[in-house]
């Protein structure tokens, strides 16, 4: 039986291979957290966009109607609604869903708006409503009101287009803009 010597056969990496290996990892992972990042502020560019459309629409339609979207309790404004308000001047938050409704008809939004149950999404997937509310100790006021946005987009949001700060200002929010929160409640932004 012949012996065979392995190890002068057997072969390994060179300090040089490793370190390429180790760069190119790295420039992996840096491309996807820097894609990540990229994604995310692509969707507060949308979500404030968002805000800015619902801002414009809802004025414009006050500006058309003499009333608020949702508010309003003429069954001709605007045409083809199913559903009118109490008229008195504020959209309350059991119009909330009327709001898009209205807007909807009057062809200010795109979507599909029953009046009865369905809001529109922001771009971080959560719920998006117009009312008055006092909440959070913000001074009475209609508010477009956001649920459910990751921390670090609404503190973002708030630091671009507010004082930075989560009890102050016309952008608001339930919680502290901290990691350990996850997802915030809602955050109220002045209409």
């Amino acid at each position: 039986m012949q012996l065979i010597n392995l190890k002068k056969n057997q072969s390994g990496f060179t300090l040089v291979e490793i370190a390429i290996v180790l760069v190119i990892i790295g420039l992996l992972l840096g491309g996807v957290l820097k894609g990540k990042e990229m994604i995310k502020s692509a969707k507060v560019k949308k979500t404030v966009k968002m805000a800015d459309e619902l801002r414009a629409a809802t004025m414009t339609f006050y500006d058309k109607y003499g009333a608020y979207p949702g508010d309003e309790n003429n069954a001709n404004i605007p045409s083809n609604v199913a559903h009118n308000g109490n008229g008195n001047g504020f959209i309350s938050y059991e119009e909330r869903y009327m709001v898009f409704e209205d807007l909807m008809n009057a062809g200010f939004i795109s979507g599909s708006y029953d009046g009865e149950k369905n809001l529109p999404r922001h771009a971080f997937g959560g719920n998006v409503a117009i009312y008055w509310t006092t909440d959070l100790d913000a001074p009475a006021d209609h508010y477009i009101v956001m649920w459910g946005l990751p921390w670090d987009a609404a503190m973002e949001i708030d630091m671009k287009y507010d004082d930075g700060k989560e009890k102050t200002g016309s952008i608001r929010s339930s919680e502290e803009y901290a990691e350990s929160s996850g997802p915030i409640g809602y955050i109220i932004w002045a209409l």
